[in-house]
């Protein structure tokens, strides 16, 4: 591509400042001593600051006088003449900066000194192959003549590797750098064609450094041969060197060297941080330092690839926060979860008010397939930003932060690679099984590790193991998933806040169904709307029937069967409207996997309908109790916590302690055995919430009090008969609605807690709130069973 100018608001005519011992570039800055009469008239007559001339190399010797036929239509320099000084013998010393090349038209003489039109000239860019090639021979016999003469330093061709982003400038710069001759120096910035311009300077160079080599083999053949003591090391560098001279000599170039070439002109242009350019030059020097096919080189080039690659300041095309966007995107990807809405919409606010996205970050928490994902998705899509993953379970710490370079297998963590992969460093980057980090075999401390990276993402820079650079994170949009947001870590959580997607109703799973799921798995299927019908019965069946689970998982892989099934029919010529009724599903899918789970049919004794939480949603829980002869022991089984077992013990004391309210004899307790049962075994049972439970089912069987099966409790129960708030009051609630069950027992902290259930459940359900064990008993327990009952029983 053709270098643009960096002033485009040049004057269409400006004086010219003719030059005949030195030659100004682009960009460059020189000091001139100006004593050339037309200059100097120039000078007096333009007294001002700043001052833009066309500088340009005029022929003829220093005292000619400049014809103005002879420079028109040149290639001058538009540069900026400031800092004069005048000196003794009546020259003046300036300070020229060159800002671009531009064509002579109309010279004419004015007062003493020339003035012209100009008009633009600019470049014409060279093929990136003749570029790559012709700057790789320019450096490489730019090293080998420094090597042999002294008056070129031998930092100049490292300043030239520092500046090949630019085919055109790394010519001027070579022309500046070197010994050209003022002739030279012209015929460089003549040249527009960068490809000619880069031709004409590596010529040079070559020609030169022929010169010097036939200087020098005349000088070896006048001058008596030295003696041969020179160390393998110095025979090895005089080998090379001489390798380098015949390569010159020859127009190749080492495989090594147009790497190197390659690399840097790759730094140049991706305008990385000033310290990770830095890093990356010092990384080529190595590689032009080892062999092209050691490990080491191996090593070193997969480094600079990734810092080449690594999303240093690229960003997303949406910066700015538009809540209505978000909010949008949201609403139309999503059917109900109105409160998770708001708190990312909250979160989402108070960034976009602060102006970052420090302090904690949102945690996601909820059952499989309740809309986590689908969630962070259509948040990224109203941001405008992409989205990234990193799964965390059984990550170990260097999987996260990287790998030292100096240990084996050395490569970045997830962090940095998630960032690599999306190509900006501002994404939406999702955190998935945060309640699972650290469990299994997992090396190091990946918690610490992943306390370092939400740190970063608040107070600084994160540093990864492997590149040893800082990264910013502080524009990642990080956002956390997890089933259980109390297995997570403390550490972790003190970073983060929890947004809880509790699960659907399958209610609301039917209208998902049929606004959102079926339309786009039709699609999918290869059928359209024609072939197939799902009245709202039918997916109400499939919803209680083959659906029980919190999210949407059973639901779409039900229906998708029942497609599958049909894709077939339709692929075999059958072209009628599927009508999928409950007879036509069960046909299909089998008998309904799950029935009605309520209490038993009819009261009795010692069995409590209870409500727990789990990772999947809420679930009923039953438990047993039973009294038989014995010794006053109490029996507990079933795979239980020592958090649970410690609750049935609470319990068992605070109905012995209650034994006369509860009309149950001191000698019942010493000469009966309970046994406490919680068969349910798929429900983990580590909890506190059971406490109600338990104690109504040992105080009904000790009592002879059968209990009321159309009523589910929870809560939990201190010695003295307190019943404590619980937690997970949605997901319990949905369990019982979802088992047809209309009363629930719930303690009376958690009222304010029924703000999360839906309102069509709050209609169908009623709610018994209660802050002692005795509201427990008198609204559950039914009174005593007649003693005449059991005579009956017994003559019969």
């Amino acid at each position: 591509m053709a270098r643009r100018s960096t002033d485009d608001r040049l004057p269409q005519t400006m004086p010219v400042m003719p030059l005949r011992s030195t030659v100004v570039y682009p960009l460059g800055v020189i000091g001139v001593q100006v004593g050339i009469p037309s200059t100097l008239e120039m000078l007096a007559a333009r007294p001002e600051d700043g001052l833009v001339v066309a500088a340009v190399v005029a022929p003829g010797e220093p005292d000619d006088p400049i014809e103005p036929g002879l420079i028109s239509g040149k290639i001058a320099v538009a540069a900026r003449i400031s800092d004069r000084l005048n000196m003794p013998g009546g020259t003046v010393q300036t300070t020229v900066q060159g800002l671009r090349r531009v064509r002579l038209r109309q010279v004419t003489d004015v007062g003493g000194y020339l003035l012209a039109k100009i008009e633009p000239a600019d470049e014409v860019g060279a093929p990136e192959e003749d570029a790559r090639n012709y700057i790789a021979r320019t450096l490489n016999a730019l090293e080998a003549l420094a090597v042999e003469v002294d008056r070129i330093p031998n930092e100049v061709p490292r300043i030239l590797r520092m500046n090949l982003a630019d085919p055109g400038r790394f010519a001027d710069l070579v022309a500046t750098l070197t010994n050209f001759s003022v002739t030279g120096k012209d015929g460089v910035l003549q040249r527009m064609a960068v490809t000619d311009r880069l031709a004409f300077v590596c010529e040079e160079i070559e020609s030169q450094l022929r010169r010097v080599r036939k200087l020098a083999e005349e000088r070896m053949k006048e001058a008596p041969p030295e003696p041969a003591d020179s160390t393998p090391v110095q025979r090895a560098a005089e080998l090379r060197q001489r390798i380098k001279m015949l390569q010159t000599e020859l127009g190749d170039v080492d495989a090594a060297e147009r790497e190197a070439v390659d690399l840097l002109r790759q730094i140049e242009t991706a305008q990385l941080p000033g310290r990770v350019t830095v890093q990356a030059r010092a990384e080529i020097e190595r590689l032009r330092a080892v062999h092209p096919a050691s490990p080491d080189a191996g090593e070193i080039r997969t480094y600079i690839d990734w810092l080449l690659h690594v999303p240093w300041r690229s960003a997303a095309a949406t910066r700015e926060i538009d809540l209505g966007k978000v909010q949008a995107a949201l609403d139309d990807a999503l059917t109900g979860l109105a409160e998770p809405k708001e708190r990312m919409l909250d979160h989402l606010a108070v960034a976009h008010l602060r102006g970052n996205l420090h302090g904690p970050i949102p945690c996601l928490v909820g059952p499989p397939d309740v809309g986590k994902r689908s969630l962070v998705d259509a948040l990224a899509r109203g941001l405008g930003r992409p989205i990234c993953r990193v799964e965390l379970g059984a990550r170990g710490e260097s999987q996260l932060v990287g790998l030292r370079r100096i240990r084996l297998g050395a490569q970045p963590g997830k962090i940095v690679s998630a960032l690599r992969d999306v190509g900006v460093r501002d994404p939406v980057m999702v955190l998935t099984e945060m309640d699972e980090i650290g469990l299994g075999k997992a090396e190091g401390d990946p918690v610490e590790a992943m306390e370092e990276i939400l740190r970063a993402h608040t107070t600084g820079e994160f540093y990864d193991r492997y590149l040893d650079l800082p990264v910013d994170l502080g524009d990642v949009l990080f956002v956390g998933i997890a089933q259980d947001f109390h297995r997570i870590p403390r550490d972790l959580r003190d970073m983060m806040f929890e947004v809880r997607l509790a699960g659907y109703t399958p209610e609301e799973k039917v209208e998902i169904a049929r606004v959102r799921m079926i339309p786009r798995l039709i699609d999918a299927h290869g059928l359209d709307g024609q072939d197939v019908a799902f009245p709202e019965h039918s997916l109400s069946y499939v919803a209680y029937g083959y659906a029980r689970d919190a999210g949407m998982g059973a639901m779409r892989r039900s229906l998708e069967t029942l497609l599958r099934t049909r894709a077939r029919a339709r692929a075999q010529g059958d072209d009628s409207t599927w009508e999928f009724d409950p007879e036509r599903i069960e046909s299909i899918l089998g008998l309904p996997r799950y029935v009605a789970t309520t209490a038993e049919s009819q009261p009795e004794i010692g069995v409590v309908t209870g409500l727990a939480w789990t990772a999947a949603g809420g679930e009923l829980m039953f438990i047993e109790a039973l009294r038989m002869p014995g010794t006053g022991r109490l029996i507990i089984t079933g795979l239980l916590g020592e958090v649970m077992r410690e609750s049935v013990n609470a319990a068992y004391s605070y109905v012995r302690s209650r034994g006369n309210a509860l009309g149950i004899a001191e000698e019942d307790f010493r000469e009966s055995d309970v046994h406490v049962h919680f068969p349910v075994g798929a429900i983990p049972k580590d909890g506190p919430s059971a406490g109600v439970a338990v104690t109504l089912a040992i105080a009904s069987t000790l009592s002879n009090r059968p209990i009321r099966h159309d009523i589910a409790m929870t809560g939990e129960v201190t010695l003295r008969g307190k019943v404590l708030e619980v937690g997970g009051i949605k997901e319990k609630v949905l369990a019982a609605h979802r088992a047809d069950i209309q009363d629930v027992i719930l303690p009376r902290g958690n009222e304010r807690d029924l703000r999360d259930v839906p309102e069509d459940v709050r209609e169908n359900i009623t709610f018994r709130f209660v802050s002692r064990m005795d509201e427990v008993v008198s609204l559950a327990l039914h009174q005593k069973r007649k003693a005449t009952t059991r005579k009956r029983v017994r003559k019969a």
